[in-house]
């Protein structure tokens, strides 16, 4: 049984500096794709409070609901569609200060203010996608993104 996370407090990048040691402990030895993003999805929920942390995985021209922390969401999202399927498309990290002005935005939840999303790319294709969710506007910048694109680089992915 997976010892406890210790959370720490402190600004977030200090937050980040702690939490990914902790997440790389996580992953070693584990070789299941789905119980790592599952740990992934949850350390971050933890650590940060977020209302939603989870993976889209790349199946055909859908990314399709993978392990996730937070309320039920959309189990779908098609290429090119809102900000998971932007952020699949242009193969880069998209970070939306306000989700109602977000051409396109899917709202999975009417709770979420601010989004960013971080394409998992292997063999120059997107596999996956890490969503999180905020209630907060403005939540998410270049410390997020630094250290969310950090982590996701520690996915053994198949």
């Amino acid at each position: 049984m997976a010892e406890d996370l210790h959370i720490a407090k402190g600004s977030k990048q200090e937050q980040y500096i702690a939490l990914v040691p902790q997440i790389k402990g996580l992953l070693e030895g584990e070789t299941d794709l789905i119980a790592n993003l599952a740990n992934i999805a949850g350390a971050l929920k933890e650590q940060f409070g977020w209302l939603w942390v989870g993976f889209y995985i790349v199946r055909e021209e859908e990314l399709v609901l993978g392990p996730f922390q937070g309320p039920v969401a959309c189990t779908r999202i098609r290429y090119g569609k809102g900000v998971c399927g932007t952020a699949w498309k242009e193969a880069t990290t998209v970070i939306v200060p306000d989700v109602e002005v977000f051409p396109g935005h899917i709202a999975c939840s009417s709770l979420s203010k601010s989004e960013i999303v971080v394409p998992v790319i292997r063999d120059k294709k997107v596999k996956a996608v890490l969503d999180v969710d905020s209630t907060a506007l403005n939540e998410f910048n270049a410390v997020d993104q630094k250290y969310l694109e950090e982590i996701i680089e520690l996915i053994n992915w198949p």
